[in-house]
């Protein structure tokens, strides 16, 4: 069996092949491709700094600790775990946060615990909603994306209640 360190020289060769095959400038194709990726971070960086702050303002502040608390009632009539329930609300926010909730729930409870498993499902299984949506909307220019957040808000919902069911 061929070791994988190849795979990713050889798909740039192979690409480099297919370029120079079809005689195309393939580092002038390259220069453009690398612009067009700056210019376009370039217009995701304010979306993205705001949704990070806004995270961090979130959990520093304690005001994800106090939903939490506000919502703990809710959790436990649905079957999430207590030490997990801050993992439900940082991770449509925020991957490396809810990753580190994620952590929080295994150093607390244990790594067998239901409510770690719960935690690693929700953080694998799930996307940040807040995070993708304001970066991907804000870098196309959509203006009205209310539709698509309630969507993926539901699905998510119903992504908590399946593993809370099934985990």
């Amino acid at each position: 069996m061929p070791d994988s360190s190849y795979l990713l020289p050889s798909l740039v060769v192979f690409t480099l092949l297919c370029g120079l095959r079809a005689r195309i400038d393939v580092y002038d194709a390259f220069v453009c491709g690398a612009k067009e990726g700056l210019l376009t971070l370039l217009e995701m960086a304010p979306y993205l700094c705001a949704i990070l702050t806004a995270t961090a303002l979130l959990r520093q502040t304690g005001v994800m600790d106090a939903l939490s608390n506000l919502l703990s009632p809710v959790f436990v009539y649905l079957g999430v775990p207590d030490a997990a329930a801050g993992v439900v609300l940082l991770r449509p926010l925020s991957g490396s946060a809810a990753l580190a909730a994620v952590q929080d729930v295994i150093a607390q409870a244990g790594a067998d615990s239901r409510a770690a498993r719960f935690a690693c499902v929700i953080s694998g299984a799930s996307e940040t909603i807040f995070f993708t949506g304001s970066l991907y909307m804000g870098a196309a220019g959509v203006r009205r994306g209310r539709a698509a957040v309630a969507a993926a808000l539901a699905a998510y919902a119903a992504g908590v209640l399946c593993a809370a069911l099934c985990v």
